[in-house]
């Protein structure tokens, strides 16, 4: 009153619950040495099936079929079944892909399993994960050259002489 105004309350902040953390907490470090984050989520009561591209990260927790294309990184969860082709920059299988992976480097967890031919510059297997398939790794490493073991010329073996005589 009389041009006196009360000060406006201040905002009271609004509660909300815990938003699920699907960043780069678990994303491997890319080139430049940042995590990548994840732009992409496919949840675990989720069925998709055709052509996944991106250029951010992907999480699957759910189920996918098709092909799977991301200059990012892609991460599967342990309760996810992927049916695809996949073409990553990192892969960390802790679920189950059955198709061919290409990426700079894959990781299977202790309880991944991956059912495909992989062609990878890295490949870290964890204890209890499961490979089955062709694995190409890239690089310019060359075989070490190995000489096969000298064999020695065979000796002609010669007969015991008999002893001759009677015996007694």
């Amino acid at each position: 009153m009389f041009g006196r105004e009360k000060p406006a309350p201040a905002p009271q902040p609004v509660p909300t619950a815990p938003a699920a953390r699907f960043d780069a907490v678990s994303a491997p470090a890319v080139a430049g040495g940042q995590a990548a984050k994840i732009e992409t989520v496919i949840g675990a009561n989720c069925r998709m099936n055709g052509v996944l591209q991106s250029d951010g990260g992907i999480r699957i927790e759910g189920m996918f079929e098709g092909q799977i294309q991301t200059a990012g990184n892609l991460i599967v969860s342990e309760s996810a079944r992927i049916v695809a082709d996949v073409q990553a920059y990192n892969v960390v299988v802790s679920g189950q892909i059955k198709g061919n992976v290409t990426a700079n480097r894959v990781e299977i967890t202790e309880t991944g399993k991956l059912f495909g031919d992989l062609n990878v510059n890295t490949l870290l297997l964890s204890e209890g994960g499961y490979l089955r398939g062709q694995t190409n790794m890239n690089g310019d490493v060359e075989p070490p050259l190995i000489n096969s073991p000298l064999v020695a010329p065979a000796r002609p073996v010669s007969a015991p002489a008999l002893e001759s005589g009677d015996s007694d």
